[in-house]
C-alpha cells in the first residue's frame, strides 16, 4: 500500500491497516486522525506523538499486542524476533527465563527493537533492564515501541522514492586538564524527528585510544536532532564535577556531523568539527 492510498482509504479501513502495526486503539485512532500525510517523514512523526501520549490502559494495551522474546505468536514478531529463534540453545534457554523474570517483575512483556538486534544484544538488554524501576521500564516501553513503529509503518507503506542518505555524527572527546584525548568513554546515540516527539536510542559506543568515537550509527531518516550522551565519570580525570554530559544538535540528511567535546574540571564547550 501508498501512502497516498492509505490518505484516501475510508476511516474503517484505515484503521484496520494500522492494526498491523500496534494494538493500542488510541494509537490507530490518532494516527488516522493524522491524515493526511504528505510523505514518510511526516507519518513517523505523528506516529511518534502518539506512542508518546500512551499511558494507563491504552500502553498496557500496545504491549499486549506483542509476544514474549523467544516465542513469537505471529509472522511479524517471528521475522523481528528472528536473532533469537536463530541463536544457541542455551543463550536462547537464558533470553526465556530472564524475560518470565521480567514479566513477573514489571507486569507486562519485555518490549525491545529486535529488528537489527543480535540475540546477545536483547540478552545485554534484558541483564540491565531487569535492575530499573516500574516507571522506568514504562518509559523505556514507549521508547522501543516508537521504534518498532516506525519500523512497521515503513514495511506497511514503501517509499517508492530512492531513500535521503542519512545523516551521520561522530565525536572525540578531550580533557583539557590533562591535554589528551579521553578514551574509554560511553557514548550514547539518540534521534527525534521534531521537538515534540520522543527520544529513540539509535546505539551506543565508546571513544578510541585517540578519544575518537567512529562508529556510532546513522541516525534513522526523518532524523532532526540528535542526542550524544557521554558517561564521563570514572573515565575523564576532569569531570568529577560533570559526571555526565549532553548534547543535543539538529543534523541534515546528507551531511556528516563532528561534534566533539572538550571537558574541563569545571566547564565544558562543543562545537561542530569536521
Amino acid at each position: 500500500m501508498t501512502l497516498s492510498r492509505f490518505n484516501a482509504l475510508p476511516a474503517p479501513e484505515a484503521r484496520s491497516a494500522l492494526g498491523e502495526v500496534c494494538s493500542s486503539g488510541a494509537w490507530v485512532t490518532a494516527v488516522v486522525a493524522g491524515r493526511p500525510y504528505e510523505n514518510t517523514a511526516a507519518l513517523h512523526a505523528a506516529s511518534d506523538a502518539a506512542t508518546a501520549a500512551l499511558e494507563g490502559p491504552d500502553l498496557d494495551d500496545a504491549l499486549a499486542g506483542h509476544p514474549p522474546i523467544g516465542r513469537p505468536g505471529d509472522a511479524t514478531s517471528a521475522r523481528e524476533q528472528s536473532a533469537v529463534a536463530e541463536a544457541p540453545g542455551e543463550l536462547r534457554a537464558r533470553v526465556r527465563e530472564l524475560t518470565l523474570a521480567y514479566q513477573e517483575k514489571f507486569g507486562h512483556v519485555f518490549l525491545i527493537r529486535a529488528t537489527g538486534r543480535s540475540a546477545a544484544d536483547i540478552l545485554a538488554a534484558l541483564e540491565e533492564r531487569l535492575g530499573n524501576s516500574p516507571a522506568t521500564e514504562r518509559a523505556r516501553s514507549r521508547t522501543e515501541l516508537a521504534a518498532i513503529h516506525r519500523i512497521r509503518l515503513d514495511r506497511l507503506f514503501p517509499d517508492p522514492s530512492p531513500p535521503a542518505a542519512p545523516a551521520t555524527v561522530s565525536t572525540h572527546v578531550l580533557d583539557t586538564s590533562a591535554g589528551r584525548p579521553a578514551a574509554a568513554v560511553p557514548v550514547t546515540l539518540s534521534a527525534r524527528s521534531g521537538e515534540k516527539t520522543p527520544w529513540t536510542v539509535v546505539g551506543s559506543s565508546e571513544t578510541d585510544a585517540d578519544g575518537r568515537c567512529r562508529d556510532l550509527p546513522a541516525p534513522p531518516p526523518g532524523t532532526t536532532e540528535v542526542r550524544l550522551e557521554f558517561a564521563t565519570a570514572g573515565h575523564v580525570p576532569a569531570a568529577s564535577f560533570f559526571p555526565e554530559v549532553g548534547l543535543v544538535f539538529r543534523v541534515t540528511p546528507g551531511e556528516h556531523h563532528h561534534v566533539p567535546l572538550l571537558l574541563s574540571p569545571y566547564g565544558y564547550s562543543a562545537y561542530r568539527g569536521s
